[in-house]
């Protein structure tokens, strides 16, 4: 239609969106996600498919999303209403073009194109949409709430639903990150380089490796359309917590310590964590809707498995709310439990607002020494890059996101990674001049500092 030649990995995509196959596909052309550098043509692959879709589909609603109105208006909509200028006039003129839509003359109810900005106070912007054909593409997709997702998943219900992602991967978690990840079997994904691209001036590539260098960040968003080694505001770098799944080590010669976040809400978790040295020797276990008591026989039952020699010589329990009823008990069992209090105030209090914030920057160095092993825990792992940290205005302190924060954004909470943060609450306590381990471990761990527990 148009006498053009697309590259090859917008045939591949073209022909997986139409159901034609040419490349095995893992989810029948219904799920698509494209991470690319910047200037591939991947815009314009978006067109192309909205426009097909628009054409050959009856009835049919596309919906096109991006996390902003200069995205989605001034990049994405005027690139579809140019290439339908484009078309043979007897069939550019079946379609009326509006501002924020693209409507089927003959039956504007049943065929249409809609651009929606998402915005995360109005996610059911994307509800609703019903019709025998549904197409779903999302611009810039790093930069869309998850929530936004969530509200569109019952339109994209239907046998004829495609949901298509694309942009450059700014973001190294949320679903987009997710889709060429921890749910790339159920995906077909694409991985666009610039260096791969022949539209792509050399001179631009160029450009981004002096300024930033090939190790940057912007590098690899920018040009080898790959995830950032760690957002700007996560605590642990993505690259740290890669390398600490597959790494074989061999555990420190000390005695476990163990770590347990317990849970305060019905969707929560409660966790623990079983760290020794430098290695998590298992993978985290948590559980879902246990009481206070269930979660005791649940640790219980743990430390009754466990051999004498491998047992912990602390259990670290965070002790807020419900946590300190689980430490009592535990407690009057004979377990070697240490009630947390992470909302105290910490050992450098210079730096950190509470004990919490320091506990994580622990771990973050834990991670750095890079001689660690998550056990190829991939959960915990997610869960660990997906907190971030800030810095508090008037007095500069760094402070942990609260978790309602993070499970707004991730859609979960951090459980599993906050049971692998208290394990360093004795190492750390200790180190700062408080109660070692020749102090009797039926009383609470506490530091040389008036009102920290």
């Amino acid at each position: 239609m148009w006498g053009i030649t697309p590259d090859t990995w917008q045939t591949e995509v073209s022909d997986t969106y139409s159901k034609k196959l040419t490349r095995k596909s893992k989810s029948g052309g219904r799920r698509i996600s494209i991470r690319s550098g910047h200037g591939v043509g991947k815009t314009t692959e978006l067109a192309w498919i909205i426009i097909h879709h628009l054409c050959t589909r009856f009835p049919q609603k596309t919906v096109c999303t991006a996390a902003t109105g200069d995205q989605l208006f001034d990049a994405l909509a005027v690139e579809v209403k140019a290439w339908i200028l484009k078309l043979k006039p007897d069939i550019a003129n079946l379609f009326e073009v509006k501002n924020e839509s693209i409507d089927l003359k003959s039956a504007p109810d049943e065929s249409f194109v809609s651009f929606r900005v998402s915005r995360p106070d109005k996610p059911e912007a994307l509800a609703g949409v019903h019709s025998e054909n549904v197409l779903l593409v999302c611009d810039e997709a790093s930069g869309i709430p998850d929530v936004i997702f969530e509200s569109a998943a019952g339109s994209m219900s239907g046998h004829n639903a495609t949901t298509i992602l694309a942009g450059n991967p700014v973001r190294s978690t949320g679903l987009f990150a997710d889709t060429q990840e921890t749910l790339a079997d159920m995906w077909d994904t694409w991985t666009v380089s610039c260096l791969d691209c022949p539209r792509v001036s050399d001179d631009y590539v160029e450009d981004m490796k002096r300024r930033y260098g090939e190790r940057s960040n912007q590098y690899r968003v920018r040009v080898l359309g790959l995830p950032p080694l760690a957002d700007e505001d996560t605590v642990i770098a993505r690259e740290l917590m890669e390398t600490a799944l597959l790494r074989d080590v061999h555990p420190s010669m000390v005695r476990p310590i163990w770590g347990l976040d317990v849970a305060r809400k019905g969707n929560d978790a409660s966790a623990l964590a079983k760290r020794k040295g430098n290695v998590l020797t298992e993978p985290v276990k948590d559980w879902y809707g246990k009481d206070t008591m269930g979660t005791v026989a649940a640790v219980k039952l743990e430390w009754d498995s466990t051999t004498p020699a491998d047992r912990p010589e602390d259990i670290c329990v965070d002790a807020i709310g419900l946590g300190a009823g689980v430490a009592d008990r535990l407690r009057e069992l004979g377990l070697p439990v240490r009630a947390v209090n992470v909302s105290e105030v910490p050992a450098m209090r210079d730096r950190y607002h509470n004990l919490r914030a320091e506990l994580w920057f622990k771990m973050r160095e834990w991670f750095a020494l890079r001689n660690c092993s998550l056990a190829g825990d991939l959960p915990t792992g997610k869960q660990v890059i997906g907190v971030r940290y800030g810095t508090q205005k008037q007095s500069g302190k760094l402070v942990i996101e609260p978790k309602d924060d993070t499970r707004s954004r991730e859609k979960h909470s951090p459980d599993r990674a906050d049971a692998l943060m208290l394990t360093f609450a004795s190492e750390a306590i200790t180190a700062l001049g408080g109660a070692g381990s020749s102090v009797s471990w039926s009383q609470p761990l506490r530091r040389l500092i008036r009102s920290i527990v």
